[in-house]
């Protein structure tokens, strides 16, 4: 189901929900690509609800465009790069705000702890959100571009956080790999013999067996952080 929620300085976007069958053990926060809140992501969140959680998607390009559901196209990515742009280029908090109200629905309606997990474009997105909202209590970014660079290595996570990361990537490249595990020992890093992207079926960079022990592993890590 679609909801809508309202951020800290009144702005209301939408947000894709699926619900557990049961009661929700905690819920988890699932952040797009750069593709918006597309066929892939609601399936994304269709598979945390599958696992017990209440899962949200919200529409983190709303404050550009809202409603964006693109393809994987190089017309599509090429649309997708302005949006992200254009959101990377609003004052702080941008649309951090937008993703804490989503952190703070999820809490409310679950009654639980809250994960956020990211790809692409939502991994950075989510190491940001484990160094500056409140009410996270674990977070999984996923080839998130441009998290390894210095300004975001310089940042500071409140939460235990484990990052999935591909040795075949441009967004994310090798060589800022140690100086990251340097900085933060207490991230628990996975490198994984695939390409950027390589968790969405959608694509062709997908490899079903580094998908499949990626969400092994993130499934494992939020029943320990979450309960």
């Amino acid at each position: 189901m679609t909801v809508h929620l309202t951020s800290s300085d009144g702005f209301t976007f939408s947000a894709y929900v699926a619900q557990p069958a049961g009661k929700p053990k905690a819920a988890v926060v699932v952040l797009q690509e750069i593709f918006g809140v597309n066929a892939h992501i609601k399936e994304v969140a269709d598979g945390y609800a599958a696992a017990g959680y209440l899962a949200i998607a919200p529409a983190t390009f709303a404050r550009a465009k809202p409603a964006v559901e693109l393809g994987y196209t190089p017309d599509d990515m090429k649309a997708g790069m302005t949006l992200k742009a254009a959101i990377e280029a609003l004052p702080a908090p941008g649309v951090m705000a937008d993703i804490q109200a989503a952190v703070d629905y999820a809490a409310k309606t679950s009654g639980g702890k809250v994960g956020v997990v990211g790809y692409c474009w939502g991994g950075l997105l989510t190491w940001r959100a484990a160094a500056l909202l409140k009410g996270v209590s674990a977070a999984v970014p996923y080839y998130g571009g441009g998290s390894t660079s210095m300004d975001e290595r310089a940042r500071q996570p409140h939460c235990p956080v484990m990052m999935h990361l591909s040795d075949c990537d441009d967004y994310v490249p090798m060589d800022t790999i140690p100086a990251f595990k340097a900085a933060h020992p207490e991230v628990e890093i996975h490198l994984y013999s695939a390409h950027h992207g390589f968790n969405c079926d959608h694509r062709g960079a997908y490899d079903a067996a580094s998908a499949k022990l990626a969400k092994e592993r993130t499934l494992t890590f939020f029943a320990k952080h979450l309960g």
